[in-house]
């Protein structure tokens, strides 16, 4: 049993606690103070319970239960990690968005059959009382850290304009943007539990591996709470691909397969059969656009705003020159002075309710007010073209390789300086001589 093995098992804490929800969450034993992180203390209780959690965890991948003493060292060395990433959490405010915990939170409950929130709460609070609570609160830890990490470690990723340029001049970067890939795509999706979801995941990338028949795969590890669909994608450019299966399948040689890729809608995974030079160009439709915008204030009203947004929509139409009312009154100091000029939008570059607006306007009329979460709005479409992306997309897939090859390691120096900077107390003598402290 390696270390490594361990640390992925702490990835997942919150769904440990559900596969394990059997064994007791608020046990008591005699409770003690195992170790002080920052501001923070780790009880015996939390250390026992990770122990029995991460041997559940390996039991239920039919992996071998390190010794009782390993297993403690391994797991407290988790906690520590997770207080001290938690005391950054706090001492930057970072609050959980409560739309992203009700999600993640209702994936956990789909997996486990719940169709809803309150369905959930209501089988986890049948096994203990405040079991829901409980695990809700962990969700919510693992997506400040997972934001944490995410601010921490992306800004300490350094990739040059040069570095770019000499991966996409690589065998590996013509591979990845240069050419066509046939492609099957396995998706693993039900309602057992995460671990033996991925486990059945493994056995289907382990046949596909051998085998590109994926319909006997389909007929093979399907069941009545399990569900794999696979499809043979063909040919197709690597642009047309979502930018993080691309960034697997370009490193592939043919007749290999990705590691799994773990989706909200499943597991996932590629083969790639063939390669072959890819001619077609990323086209992408822009919009020549120009807008006024009046935001809402603690002095202006949304009503105001919108009687400000009416009476200008009926100058325009009166024939009033467009460019110089927004120079005159738009809110939005970077358009204003240039006539309300936004230059050539590609979708996706703005809010879902601009883009909407934008995509469906007729060349040369200006559009009804509409409301965005910034104010009310007005625009005018004057052109549209189709520009080739080709090059911009080569360089933006190139940075995301080369980002994610750079997170892990940047992200271990990173927690390596996160403990060194850290306050750390254990208690025990023995437990602090095995972790270091």
């Amino acid at each position: 049993m390696k270390t490594q093995n361990l640390k992925k098992l702490f990835k997942a804490t919150a769904l440990t606690l559900l596969i394990s929800s059997s064994m007791s969450v608020f046990a008591e034993p005699t409770d003690q103070v195992i170790a002080v992180v920052g501001n923070s203390a780790i009880l015996q209780s939390d250390l026992e319970q990770g122990m029995a959690e991460a041997a559940h965890q390996l039991q239920a991948q039919k992996k071998e239960v390190p010794p009782t003493e390993y297993l403690r060292v391994q797991v407290l060395n988790q906690l520590i990690t997770q207080n001290a990433q938690m005391e950054q959490v706090k001492r930057y405010g970072l609050k959980a968005d409560e739309k992203s915990l009700n999600e993640a939170v209702l994936k956990v409950a789909n997996q486990s059959g719940a169709t809803s929130l309150e369905a959930f709460q209501q089988k986890l609070d049948s096994v203990a009382p405040g079991t829901y609570e409980v695990l809700r609160n962990r969700i919510a830890d693992d997506l400040l850290i997972q934001r944490l990490r995410q601010q921490q470690v992306m800004s300490r990723i350094k990739i040059s304009d040069q570095d770019v340029d000499n991966f996409l001049k690589s065998p590996e970067g013509q591979a990845a943007v240069g050419s066509q890939v046939h492609v099957i795509h396995m998706r693993i999706s039900g309602s057992t539990t995460p671990s033996e979801l991925t486990q059945i995941a493994q056995q289907v990338k382990n046949d596909l591996s051998s085998n590109n028949d994926f319909k006997i795969i389909e007929k093979k590890y399907s069941t009545e709470t399990v569900k794999v669909d696979g499809a043979d994608m063909g040919f197709r450019p690597l642009s047309d691909i979502p930018s993080e299966l691309a960034a697997r399948v370009s490193v592939l040689n043919p007749g290999q397969a990705t590691e799994l890729i773990q989706a909200k809608d499943g597991v996932h995974v590629l083969k790639l059969l063939e390669r072959k030079g890819n001619e077609q160009k990323a086209l992408v439709p822009q919009f020549e656009t120009r807008h006024i915008l009046i935001k809402t204030s603690e002095v202006v009203s949304p009503e105001s705003a919108k009687q400000t947004i009416d009476s200008i929509y009926n100058r325009i139409k009166a024939g009033e020159d467009f460019a110089t009312l927004a120079a005159t009154y738009s809110n939005d100091p970077g358009s204003a002075r240039d006539g309300g000029s936004l230059g050539w939008v590609s979708p996706g570059m703005m809010v879902p309710e601009f883009d909407a607006k934008m995509k469906a306007a007729t060349v040369g009329q200006v559009t009804e007010p509409f409301e965005t979460q910034f104010g009310w709005h007005i625009l005018l479409v004057s052109g549209t073209r189709q520009q080739d992306m080709t090059q911009e997309y080569q360089q933006r897939m190139a940075r995301q390789i080369l980002g994610e090859r750079q997170f892990d390691s940047e992200l271990d120096s990173w927690l390596r300086e996160l403990r060194s900077s850290t306050y750390i107390e254990v208690k025990d003598p023995e437990l602090s001589k095995a972790i270091g402290k």
